[in-house]
């Protein structure tokens, strides 16, 4: 671009405060002193004194990968174990080969391993990529070649072009506008969609070429790195003088250049000192309570193969301390020649033989700890993961947006939810605005009719004349069309197409119209073909009035440095004009200001302050003389948060020449301040401006449910699910939101916590904090006793309670002494709704209900004020919306709308939950049965510490004789159809109530392994112990015995698989007769190699079972005798006690799905009379007519 023509000032948008130049004041005694000692020279790159700009994101390096990834598998307790178990197993004590048992453990530890490393390879391309990208770099004279990211160092001079990202922390000095400012995207750093402004020194502005940088000197002074995105602190000096940096000047890594050309920065944070890194935190560990569970039950497995290890012992110490007699002669057991044994079998030693049995029989029963069962969830967690992504009902066409699953660590936790804490603007609502009502001079406009309005209208009604109308369905379907210009749903011919003009106060309305086009930091954009204009704003909000004015006849379709331009309507010509405003200062927006102001100077050279802002902070700013509607104004604005709206109040006042050059020098002053309070000092100095107003009126913009939202909270709602709102809106707002959306419904009794009693508004006024905090405390303590004590006297009854409470009384409900009774009393309530909540007290009450209730809590949010609810809550759900991505980068799922809430927790959820709930339940299922044979063969076999079966045939059980059809069980298994989960949301409660995992359910599963082992082994060793097994006469020796015992389990851990599951698929036939097929497989294969790594196993199959009738026929017998009971248990169960899933089979099975009086029979099950949405407002309106 050296050399090139240069863009005009067409987009340049205002400075963040004041133009001109800076008056700068010697304070900055800060920077040189601790935390403030960097030292950039500017065109001279230091490598040696800061971090490179590589940046590694990856969780491994090639050295550390092998020691730290084991130290990882190693942590879990099972993992440890088999380590320990593989190590005694070099040992004498080891009554099996070493290698047998060292294999399964490095098969398992070597696939979680090389997941780990399939992970961070992938992130380790994305670092090369990233690290890779090339920018252009000053090589000196003048010359800007490209130059990867890796290679840049603090000092350097880069050029970035348009659309491509800051490559580090940059100081930007020039741009191609003349005014050296640019746009920048920060999305990847706090999710907000809206271009910012930057602006280099004027000092600076003039280096436009290539060629200007050959001999740029400069020496740059500031913060040192830390984490704090929106503040910066530091120095340039340049050509014998000093400027002030601010955050104006800062562009951050990972941003991108929008709107601009080009741009020429220096280089001032590298790699691991930007900002973004710094701020790059891993999100908090999170474990499912079934995977905290199974820990437990692991332990408990290690307990009993503790006491069979022991028990066995102490009978074993005594038959070999009776194996010789007093005289030394052989007494029993004469095969084992006691009277010449070695330590193991000593009589002499039978303390010492029997502790060694003890730690023999440790290893012997080891198969009761499923060393498969951690990779097989985590292989069957990523495969669910896979299907709630491909779920085509979660992906949102006009967005192109899918659900994703951003970590499979919590899938089943989603099937146990019982409370969800819920944002409400751009959550429940679409966080598009649309510019509905105003108040201008006491006189309301637009005759639009809102969400909340018509749900007001259809609580007031009949509700079976609503019925007739839309069933109670989609309340969100009645008017709802799309405005034909989109963020503008004004109606009233009395200001439309220029009528204002003949309004009776229609100077006024002027005024009015005209702030809105001016006072805003919007972005015009003008489409060359046809002309019109669009607006690129930092908030919906803005965008709306921008377009309100534009639509009302005050256009605004132009910004440069210091000016505004609009084309209005002349009231006394008719016609439209140009008009200018030259921009002098914009006091912006922030939370704690709650309002923004700018002051301009119009074509007849008065000086105007237009300011919109809350009216909390509004009104009592106005002049004495300045509220003459005040009155008028406030009632419209209480009907309008009735009606649902947010509004906002504008008023104006004239400047004298005199008061604003001592505003703008103190003002400009404070901007240029270096201190660490310079944000405090603007805002106290724009404060003092900001008073006198005189009001105009107030706008109304409706932020509209979202499509299908009280359809999905309604059967959330049936699904037993609480519903907490947590939202930052007025009281007013929230609760009409709520009458919408059905949360809160006519009859339902509302306990209203606030601070606004005369008392405390009275000691507000004398400002004695001390005494308005004591007195606050009580008076919220006193409300929440009352609130618990009238929940407490309505229990027997069927009433419905509502709790809303502001954030001002949420502060003190969430302290230590109170916020107990707090909880007791939300717990009690249908509905709770938080107004005025910071992002912080979100997070509070999200941990409050966390912790306090012990249940799993689900948090769904969509900005980043949402974050901290997000990673508090057991699973955080980020909704894509128009917020950004900050929420969704935090969050464990993303979805893109909130009624998928819907299907992701009662289908998904659901079906996750049963799913690895039975899976883990047959893991220890078909462990417990395999190891019980192996304590009875010892037992049989006077505790000798002998294994049933060949070394093979017992580290490959769990890893391919009886570990796939369980994985497929835990993918595919559906007990009930997603249409039959969404039909009978009461289903939901056996997640929530954890039936499918209590402790009842896995004591059963476990004793089903004990009495299947028992069965198995008995009935095999009496049919194969005192008759001939062949037609040769042979009887039945160790290998034919522990072979057939083998089989049978074999065909009885997966024909139990078989009739566990649900919903047979083409996949679990292939997986369980595979199995089972494998098996013999493996005998013939493994058997027919030398008898030197066979052993026992040579040929026994092909030459000994195989051929015997009685092997088929026991296999037959047994196998079905071992499943009769569960069959019979089961069958009764569904029969005469079936569980609310096996009702509904019972409905499909029998065809009565489509049985409108049975389907209601079994749903009324789940309406509860304190529950929310439209279908319980409905019977509770029936209940209370009849």
């Amino acid at each position: 671009m050296g050399g090139g023509k240069r863009r005009k000032l067409v987009l340049s948008k205002i400075y963040g405060f004041a133009c001109g130049k800076a008056l700068f004041k010697e304070d900055h005694s800060q920077i040189g002193g601790p935390g403030f000692s960097r030292v950039v020279n500017c065109n001279e790159p230091d490598s040696s004194n800061y971090c490179d700009n590589y940046v590694r994101t990856t969780k491994y390096t090639v050295a550390s990968f092998l020691p730290k990834s084991l130290f990882e598998q190693f942590r879990r307790v099972a993992n440890f174990y088999f380590l320990v178990i593989g190590i005694l197993s070099f040992t004498p004590l080891a009554p099996y080969s070493a290698v047998s048992s060292i294999v399964p453990l490095i098969i398992v530890i070597g696939a979680t391993m090389v997941k780990e490393a399939i992970e961070d390879w992938r992130r380790k391309q994305q670092d090369i990529e990233v690290n890779n990208r090339k920018v252009k770099v000053h090589q000196g004279a003048g010359n800007f070649d490209y130059s990867e990211w890796k290679n840049l160092s603090v000092g350097d001079i880069v050029k970035v072009e348009k659309d491509e990202f800051f490559p580090t922390d940059l100081i930007l000095l020039a741009s191609s506008y003349e005014d050296a400012v640019c746009y920048v995207e920060t999305m990847n750093l706090d999710g907000e969609t809206n271009l910012k402004l930057k602006q280099a020194l004027e000092v600076t502005s003039s280096l436009h070429e290539d060629y200007n940088f050959g001999d740029f000197k400069a020496i740059i002074k500031c913060e040192d790195p830390n984490p704090n995105l929106y503040s910066f602190v530091g120095s340039m000096d340049f050509e014998e003088q000093r400027f002030p940096l601010s955050p104006q000047q800062l562009l951050l890594r990972d941003s991108k250049l929008r709107n601009t050309d080009y741009i020429y920065g220096v280089v001032v944070f590298t790699g691991h000192d930007t900002k973004v890194i710094q701020n790059s935190t891993d999100p908090p560990s999170k474990r499912s309570k079934i995977e905290k569970k199974m820990d437990r039950i692991i332990y408990l497995l290690f307990s009993i193969v503790f006491i069979m290890g022991f028990v066995g012992s102490i009978f074993f110490g005594v038959a070999t301390r009776n194996d010789l007699d007093d005289n030394g002669r052989i007494k029993r057991r004469w095969y084992l020649r006691p009277d010449s044994s070695n330590i193991f079998f000593d009589p002499k030693r039978a303390p010492v033989a029997a502790i060694y049995h003890f730690l023999t029989a440790l290893l012997l029963y080891s198969n009761f700890i499923p060393i498969s069962l951690y990779v097989s969830i985590e292989i069957v967690k990523v495969l669910q993961s896979i299907f709630i992504n491909q779920d085509i009902h979660m992906y949102y066409e006009e967005t192109d947006k899918p659900a994703h699953a951003r970590t499979s660590n919590l899938n089943e936790e989603l099937g146990q939810v019982d409370t969800i804490l819920s944002d409400k603007t751009g959550t429940l609502t679409c966080n598009s605005m649309e510019f509905m009502k105003c108040s201008v001079a006491g006189i309301a406009y637009g005759r639009g009719v809102t969400e909340v309005e018509r749900a007001m209208d259809r609580k007031k009604a009949e509700p079976l004349l609503h019925e007739k109308l839309n069933g109670l369905h989609h309340i969100e379907d009645l008017g709802n069309k799309t405005p034909a210009i989109k963020g503008f749903n004004f109606k009233d011919e009395r200001v439309m197409n220029g009528n204002w003009v003949n309004e009776p106060s229609a100077n006024i309305i002027q005024k009015f119209f005209r702030l809105l086009a001016v006072c805003h930091t919007a972005i015009p954009e003008v489409d060359e073909v046809t002309g019109k204009v669009s607006y690129e704003a930092e908030s919906p909000d803005e965008a709306a009035f921008v377009i309100a004015a534009r639509e009302l006849g005050f256009e605004f379709y132009k910004r440069t440095q210091t000016s505004i331009s609009l084309r209005e309507l002349d009231p006394v010509s008719g016609k439209t004009v140009d008009r200018l405003y030259k921009l002098l200062n914009v006091l912006e927006f922030n939370s704690s200001r709650k309002r923004m102001s700018v002051i301009v100077r119009d074509e007849e050279g008065k000086l105007l302050l237009l300011c919109k802002g809350a009216d909390s902070v509004m009104f009592e700013r106005l002049a004495k003389n300045g509220g003459e509607f005040e009155e008028d104004t406030r009632e419209h604005m209480n009907e309008y948060a009735d009606a649902g709206l947010r509004t906002l109040v504008l008023a104006y006042r004239e400047l004298s020449e005199n008061e604003y050059q001592v505003f703008n020098e103190k003002f400009t002053e404070a901007k240029n301040s270096v201190s660490v309070d310079r944000e405090t000092l603007i805002d106290e100095i724009a404060d003092k401006v900001e008073r006198d107003l005189i009001l105009l009126g107030a706008t109304a913009v409706e932020d509209k449910l979202q499509n299908g939202v009280p359809d999905c909270i309604d059967k959330l709602a049936q699904a037993g699910i609480k519903l907490w709102v947590l939202t930052g809106d007025k009281m007013e707002t929230a609760i009409n939101i709520g009458f919408a959306c059905s949360l809160l419904r006519q009859g339902m009794k509302q306990i209203i916590i606030n601070l606004d009693t005369p008392e405390i508004q009275s000691l507000e006024k004398t400002g004695e904090k001390d005494a308005i905090t004591k007195a606050s405390r009580k008076n919220v303590l006193e409300q929440i006793s009352r609130g618990k004590a009238q929940v407490t006297a309505s229990s027997a009854s069927a009433d419905a309670f509502a709790l809303i409470i502001d954030g001002k009384s949420l502060a003190y409900a969430l302290e230590d002494d109170i916020k107990r009774i707090f909880l007791e009393l939300a717990i009690g309530c249908a509905s709770v709704i938080c107004c005025r909540a910071s992002p912080k007290q979100k997070a509070l009450v999200t941990r409050l209900v966390k912790s306090g209730t012990g249940r799993t809590t689900l948090a769904i949010g969509d900005g980043a004020n949402d974050v901290g609810m997000l990673q508090e809550a057991d699973i955080g759900i980020g909704i894509s919306g128009v917020e950004g991505m900050q929420a969704v980068m935090s969050s464990d799922v993303a979805i893109a709308q909130f009624r998928y809430l819907e299907r992701l927790l009662l289908v998904h959820g659901h079906w996750c939950y049963r799913r690895i709930s039975s899976m883990i339940c047959y893991f220890f299922y078909k462990n417990i049965t395999f190891g019980f044979v192996l304590f009875l063969y010892e037992a049989y076999a006077s505790f000798s510490a002998q294994p049933a079966f060949n070394d093979w045939y017992l580290s490959l059980y769990n890893v391919f004789f009886s570990s796939l059809p369980v994985i497929a069980m835990g993918v595919f298994d559906q007990d009930v159809s997603a249409r039959f989960c969404l039909k009978f949301p009461l289903l939901y409660q056996e997640g929530v109530q954890n039936v499918l995992f209590s402790w009842r359910r896995i004591v059963s599963w476990m004793f089903n392994g004990f009495y299947s082992a028992t069965i198995i082994f008995f009935l095999c060793s009496k049919a194969l112990e005192q008759q001939a097994f062949n037609n040769a006469g042979k009887t039945a020796g160790k290998e034919i015995l522990g072979g057939t015992v083998y089989t049978c389990v074999v065909w009885a851990v997966n024909l139990q698989m078989a009739l566990a599951i649900s919903y047979f698929t083409l996949i679990q036939h292939i997986v369980i007769w595979g199995s089972i097929a494998f098996w013999y497989l493996f005998q013939l294969i493994y058997g027919a190699l030398p008898s030197s790594f066979s052993t026992n196993a040579y040929k026994v199959f092909i030459e000994a079972l195989a051929p015997a009738p009685s092997y088929w026929f026991i296999t037959f017998l047994v196998v079905i005798t071992t499943l009769i009971p569960f069959f019979l248990y089961s069958a009764i169960q569904m029969r005469f006690f079936p569980m609310y899933h096996g009702m509904i089979q019972w409905i499909r099975h029998e065809g009565r799905s489509n049985d409108p009086v049975y389907c209601e029979i079994v749903r009324q099950r789940s309406l509860r009379p304190t529950t929310v949405g439209f279908t319980a407002r409905r019977a509770a309106t029936r209940d209370h007519r009849g």
